[in-house]
């Protein structure tokens, strides 16, 4: 049993390997072949008779590593600079401003066609409203330069705001002033530890000697978010500013302190710490997503009753979308197809409190509006064509 589950497994990641080469190729984002693998998985497992043991507890677990990861591997590719700063802010307004509307739509639609209290219709309607970069940031890479970085940025930015948003709105039992200076001071102290935690991180990375350090200053990386989750602390925050400090020391010799990292020798440190971060995001992701995709239920995927709103919310994440990107100036091909919903989609559905989750929003709704956005995507992505000399939009010189 135990060499047909590795031989099952290695076979597996190694066809999740051979989907992410050849995804520039096909234009079919890597994620759609891993759900298809694990249902097919799934299929052929129960046809042959085969007992697979209860998988559900594992998903929120690799979901929660794989989004660490992701939002790191994304934050050390990132470049920061004073020419960077416009992309920072419009990618930021861009994540937040469509989060804050679809969540407050949806939410409101619940009010008041479902009668469903507008705190519970906001908890169960944020996780929809945030785009996955655990899906966007490997799917935007055959983009240009100035778009992929913009959508790291962005989906990034939106599971940071989404996860945020959602804790307030959870964790808070009534809104008002005191629930909103808790929050502030939550969010001032986790950007302290978050300072704090970079740098020692940032010294161990350059100063550790034993052929082993990369992997444990990884672990490291999730002890503390671990820790900070347990705090209802905004953890993702410390993810963020740590790989962007790590990833742009370069950028930051002007100042006295950080010469004493000696950022001249930590170019290699740096690229040998995204490498490993990079396989390891590639590893958990993969497994997330086969996962996924082996607990997927057909009648789930095509329940009627939730099919209608899955379509109308999905048109309408779209439609906010371009809209927004047009009011930013930012070319809309290909950039509006990529909005995926996944990973963080997922992961903030199953921590709903059960005294706030609503039958509106169940398995089904998610699952089906996960598939649309993929769906969304990788039609767009397959009529792209990536510029043979890559120009910069006259109306906005960042992208």
């Amino acid at each position: 049993m135990t060499t047909s589950i590795i031989i099952t497994l290695s076979v597996l990641l190694l066809l999740a390997y051979l989907f992410d080469i050849t995804a520039s190729k096909t234009k079919v984002p890597s994620v759609m072949m891993l759900l298809l693998m694990g249902f097919v998985v799934k299929a052929l497992s129960e046809k042959l008779g085969i007992e697979i043991p209860n998988l559900n507890e594992v998903l929120p677990l690799l979901g929660t590593v794989g989004l660490i990861l992701i939002v790191l591997e994304g934050a050390l590719e990132l470049e920061i600079n004073r020419n960077k700063m416009r992309l920072i802010l419009n990618a930021s307004l861009i994540a937040l401003i469509p989060l804050l509307l679809v969540s407050t739509g949806i939410a409101l639609y619940f009010n008041h066609f479902e009668q469903v209290p507008l705190k519970s219709a906001l908890a169960n309607a944020i996780p929809i409203g945030i785009i996955s970069s655990a899906i966007a940031i490997p799917s935007a890479k055959n983009l240009i330069q100035d778009q992929k970085e913009f959508i790291t940025y962005e989906s990034s930015l939106s599971d940071i705001f989404g996860v945020l948003f959602f804790n307030f709105i959870v964790m808070n039992d009534d809104i008002n002033s005191t629930s909103f200076m808790t929050f502030s001071f939550e969010l001032i102290l986790m950007l302290v530890i978050s300072f704090v935690a970079t740098l020692l991180l940032a010294l161990l990375l350059g100063h550790i000697k034993h052929h082993i350090k990369y992997l444990p200053l990884v672990i490291l990386v999730i002890l503390i978010y671990a820790i900070s989750k347990v705090f209802h602390l905004p953890a993702l925050i410390f993810i963020l500013l740590f790989g962007l400090f790590v990833g742009n020391i370069d950028e930051l010799r002007n100042l006295k302190f950080i010469n004493r990292f000696h950022p001249e020798n930590f170019s290699a440190e740096v690229h040998k710490f995204k490498e490993i971060t990079t396989e390891l995001a590639f590893l958990v992701r993969a497994l997330f997503f086969i996962l996924f995709g082996f607990l997927l239920k057909l009648s789930d995927i095509l329940n009627t009753s939730t099919i209608i709103p899955a379509i109308g919310f999905t048109a309408g994440i779209f439609l906010l979308r371009w809209i927004v990107l047009k009011l930013f100036k930012y070319p809309a091909n290909p950039l509006v197809y990529i909005a995926p919903r996944g990973l963080i989609t997922i992961l903030l559905f199953l921590s709903i409190p059960a005294s706030q989750r609503i039958i509106q929003v169940d398995q089904s709704l998610i699952t089906q509006m996960i598939l649309l956005s993929a769906l969304v995507m990788m039609f767009g992505l397959m009529k792209y064509k990536k510029p043979l000399t890559p120009s910069v939009d006259e109306s906005n010189p960042t992208i």
